[in-house]
């Protein structure tokens, strides 16, 4: 099988983020609005068939999400640097390189697909010690809209020269599984969080808790 690996949040871990507001006074819990507004302002302007740079929303969505606090911080700017330095700097979550490692192991083609930066997600694998088993990463940067416009997809389909009936797009992120198997993929959920399913979106076709189970579970499948 070839697993397509959304990057930010299924394989980073945005906790550090928190603790960067956090030493500036601002609630660890802003890191939600935070990246929510990043993916916001990227589907909207998808929709105009703009891909704008990740990096540049994610500052513009710090800058908001510290405006609308009840009482404003001081020096602005040192929180910004702050956090976007920590964003350049994230981990992986525990299970990322044992689960990449595992699917390499048995056979599995594994290439990462990001909102972000292709260099970006190439620094990530690199620092969690498993670049050598993706070879592929690919970024919306190579197009004109954001996952999860099926344009995105489709162009990320042709670029790994595969059909995408032979993808399975693997990621935290019910929008953007909805996205993938609307185009074609297969789509694996990693539910790290135990939550339900929004009935709004298309189910996916597997279910498991992390990469470590998805690795077993299509072990034991195969």
């Amino acid at each position: 099988m070839h697993f397509v690996l959304d990057v930010n949040e299924t394989l980073s871990d945005l906790a550090p983020i928190g603790d960067a507001l956090e030493r500036h006074g601002a609630p660890r819990v802003l890191t939600r609005a935070w990246f929510n507004g990043v993916l916001r302002d990227g589907f909207a302007l998808s929709l105009q068939r703009q891909a704008p740079p990740f990096l540049q929303l994610a500052e513009e969505s710090v800058r908001a999400v510290l405006w609308d606090l009840p009482a404003p911080l001081d020096r602005v700017d040192e929180v910004v640097d702050d956090v976007m330095a920590v964003l350049g700097s994230l981990p992986v979550h525990p299970d990322v390189a044992p689960g990449i490692r595992s699917l390499a192991a048995a056979g599995h083609a594994v290439s990462a697909f990001t909102n972000g930066s292709a260099d970006s997600a190439r620094d990530l694998l690199e620092r969690a010690g498993v670049a050598q088993q993706v070879p592929q990463v690919l970024s919306v940067d190579e197009g004109s809209v954001w996952k999860p416009h099926p344009e995105a997809y489709a162009g990320a389909a042709t670029r790994l020269g595969a059909a995408p009936t032979d993808l399975t797009m693997v990621a935290v992120h019910p929008w953007d599984l909805d996205g993938a198997g609307r185009a074609g993929f297969r789509t694996a959920w990693l539910d790290r969080h135990h939550q339900p399913w929004p009935t709004s979106f298309s189910r996916p076709d597997i279910r498991v808790r992390d990469l470590t189970e998805l690795a077993a579970t299509i072990s034991l499948g195969s």
